[in-house]
């Protein structure tokens, strides 16, 4: 990640008319609208090299580079440092005496960090600029991730005197508990950890005897060591304060939204709570526009995909539906192509259950079904609102699928989703819920089934030979796989030792034809319309699997997993 000081960066972009003035000024509405730092997006899109920037900062700075960083770091070096110092101003120690101390900056334009540093060490402080993401790797292998920070705040709450029986406490006590600065650190901490590894879900969950927090990144529930027992109620009603929820209603499940600042970017958490037998268990959804790609061009999506997304959302009517289990990046792909039309001569609405991503000149609803606002009353109103595009956060009923067709029918184009296991099962999904085959035949234009797999990590890939049990699991015999290799990660400080890092996209794209049309209207089974659009040309969930696996991005085992 590239220093997030943008108004810094762009204007050494300009001075040094690195990037075309014009273009500049689409990539900083592009960072605006994602929070991804400009620097990055400048790189991603290959306008840049990456070291070629970092030199070019470094020499208008006047900071010395380093394109590698040393094997081993001096110890009196580390030791003369904190974590908390390292972790702040992301700086790494190269070495240092009784007077000087050389250190690795990952953000050069923080002017005050000589200062501050000089101060808190006493010492004169030389910095030096190398790969900030390197960087910030050496940080957590040498200085950990705020673990010591957590400890030592654990041990400072569990020092002073909290009541362990919520039952017995007023409303007044337990919001003086959630206001105890130790607390509020605790929960800060916690969820600016959870930002910085990119989780996608925290979860706090209380036990008989122990209370866990985990996070949920990649797709997968990592555990943190976990807080005493007692602490449960004032963490939670700390949430709950943040939430804006009832911190005396232990009884029924509440929802509720957190706006928090970190790192100089805005963060939204979507609240859930829900009674369990030893306490309220609550997930924090993470909702971080600077994590989340919503540029269709940065999904990594094969060229026909791709391209049959950009021809799909162009077009003035019809359907598109995008399906998947809950956590395939189904409104991230719907978001995507809203963005590709999102201009001044269209008039784009959804309703969504709720709002996840805000995005600048689209209408957004939050669907709110306790006031009679459902996905069908929203749809319908929608209708009377001169629309163009519309989206519907997904497809429940049939009321919903009725009038998105009837939408569909009369000029607007639909984008949705449905919760199927691949793209043919939303054709019989819809005919489940009562819509008429022929209808479903004359507006449906497209469906994307889409599945998140982990990316192998790119530090610690290894080339390896799959046994043959597994190759057979993929329907692929040993003798036919030629040259081609298969990769696995075998974990690194980069990946936390778990030899993943991020994740791809999996895609099977069906375009309607006539042939289909033809046999969603004589009501042909799944397994029919499957067959058929796989003769004309589709590839299916698995088949997409195996391109990744072939490409070195993922491992045969992620595929198995999720196909």
């Amino acid at each position: 990640m590239f220093p997030s000081h943008s108004p810094a960066i762009f204007e050494f972009l300009k001075e040094h008319r690195l990037v075309d003035p014009a273009q500049l000024d689409e990539l900083n509405e592009e960072h605006k609208a994602t929070g991804k730092p400009l620097a990055d997006v400048v790189v991603d899109l290959g306008i840049i090299e990456k070291s070629v920037l970092l030199h070019r900062i470094a020499e208008h700075l006047g900071y010395d580079y380093l394109s590698e960083l040393p094997v081993q770091f001096p110890g009196e070096a580390i030791a003369a440092l904190t974590g908390k110092l390292a972790r702040d101003y992301g700086v790494m120690p190269l070495s240092a005496d009784g007077q000087n101390i050389d250190l690795l900056v990952s953000d050069p334009f923080n002017t005050q960090a000589i200062d501050d540093l000089s101060f808190a060490l006493g010492r004169n402080v030389r910095l030096f600029f190398a790969d900030p993401d390197k960087i910030d790797v050496q940080i957590k292998q040498h200085y950990g991730e705020d673990e010591a920070s957590i400890d030592d705040l654990l041990q400072e709450i569990s020092s002073g005197n909290l009541p362990t029986d919520g039952r017995a406490l007023s409303e007044r006590d337990i919001e003086s508990m959630a206001e105890q600065t130790p607390i509020i650190r605790f929960v800060n901490l916690v969820i600016g950890q959870a930002i910085r590894d990119k989780a996608s879900d925290i979860h706090f969950e209380p036990f008989e005897h122990e209370f866990k927090i985990r996070y949920r990144i990649d797709g997968s529930l990592y555990e943190m060591a976990p807080p005493p027992k007692a602490l449960s109620l004032p963490i939670l009603s700390r949430i709950k304060v943040l939430a804006s929820l009832n911190i005396a209603e232990r009884r029924i499940p509440q929802d509720g939204r957190i706006k928090i600042t970190l790192g100089g970017r805005q963060v939204d958490l979507r609240v859930s709570t829900l009674p369990t037998q030893f306490g309220e268990s609550v997930v924090l959804r993470v909702l971080d526009q600077a994590a989340v790609q919503l540029d269709i061009t940065q999904l990594g999506m094969p060229p026909d995909v791709f391209n049959g997304i950009q021809e799909i959302v162009r077009r003035p009517n019809g359907i598109f539906i995008v399906t998947g289990p809950t956590g395939s990046g189904k409104t991230t792909t719907l978001y995507s192509g809203l963005r590709i039309i999102n201009t001044a001569d269209l008039k784009l609405l959804t309703a969504e259950d709720p709002v996840e991503y805000e995005i600048e000149g689209i209408m957004q609803v939050p669907v709110n079904p306790l006031v009679g606002l459902t996905f069908a009353a929203a749809l319908r109103s929608f209708l009377r609102q001169d629309p163009d595009v519309i989206m519907v956060g997904e497809i429940r009923d049939l009321e919903t699928a009725q009038i998105a067709i009837q939408a569909s029918l009369t000029g607007h184009l639909v984008l949705s989703t449905l919760h199927t296991n691949d793209s043919a099962g939303a054709v019989t999904r819809l005919v489940d819920m009562g819509v008429e085959p022929f209808l479903i035949a004359s507006s449906l234009e497209a469906v994307l089934a889409q599945r998140l797999v982990r990316r192998v990590c790119v530090q610690c890939r290894t080339p390896y030979t799959p046994p043959p049990d597994l190759l057979k699991q993929l329907n692929i015999a040993a003798n036919s796989v030629g040259d081609r290799q298969f990769f696995y990660g075998k974990g690194c400080p980069v990946c936390s030792q778990s030899g993943y890092r991020g994740r791809l996209g999996i895609y099977e794209w069906l375009r309607m034809s006539e042939a289909l049309r033809d046999l969603i209207g004589q009501r042909a089974a799944t397994l029919v319309i499957r067959q058929k659009a796989i003769e004309q040309g589709m590839r299916t969930l698995r088949d997409d699997g195996l391109r990744a696996i072939f490409d070195g991005h993922t491992s045969i085992e992620e595929v198995i997993k999720y196909t």
